[in-house]
């Protein structure tokens, strides 16, 4: 059975197949293949509250690197903020507003956290 990974931020992205890469803090891991539950939320359900799937997809590369590699290098920052799902012209396009977002969603990551970097493909 495929482990549910949540796309809470990014639901909108997911839905319409803007997005082919996320970034996590852990999911260290995780293996080149390996096919994953996209969900709406995964955790902290409320009572009665069911995991609503999105889709399903299949890890295509893993890494890990420097959460700021996105503001050091901006033109490699922009294209993976597009690849993110935040194409030009939305606020999260900027890599430092999108660095500012993933800390702010990830209590204790900083832009020098080292964070897993998957890129996938859609299954269904």
């Amino acid at each position: 059975m495929p482990r549910n990974i949540s796309f809470a931020i990014t639901t909108d992205q997911i839905r319409n197949h803007a997005k082919t890469v996320t970034r996590r803090a852990g999911w260290e891991r995780l293996k080149i293949g390996e096919i994953l539950n996209g969900c709406v939320k995964c955790m902290g359900l409320k009572p009665g509250e069911k995991i609503e799937r999105l889709c399903q997809i299949r890890v295509i590369d893993v890494r890990r690197e420097l959460l700021r590699r996105l503001t050091d290098d901006l033109d490699y920052g922009f294209r993976e903020t597009t690849l993110e799902g935040f194409p030009d012209g939305h606020p999260k396009h900027w890599p430092s507003e999108f660095v500012e977002m993933f800390c702010g969603s990830h209590g204790g990551v900083t832009p020098d956290s080292t964070i897993t970097l998957i890129e996938f493909e859609y299954v269904d």
